[in-house]
């Protein structure tokens, strides 16, 4: 046990959940700029990037399940 978290079997899930929290926050960031600044590309990048975040989210989600 690490950290009071059980990392065995589900290490491969805990990796990709943390780099969809990543993904989708600095995605929001991208999003949220690209509408203040009024840049399309860092808009259309910040939601590529929330996607990616959800992506691996469900790949964490699915690991963790088969476990």
């Amino acid at each position: 046990m690490k950290g009071g978290i059980d990392v065995g079997e589900n290490k491969d899930s805990l990796r990709h959940k943390a780099k969809g929290a990543k993904d989708k926050a600095v995605g929001e960031m991208k999003d949220s700029y690209g509408d203040a600044a009024d840049d399309k590309k860092k808009k259309a990048e910040g939601k590529t990037q929330k996607a990616k975040g959800h992506g691996h989210d469900a790949v964490g989600e699915a690991k963790e399940d088969r476990d």
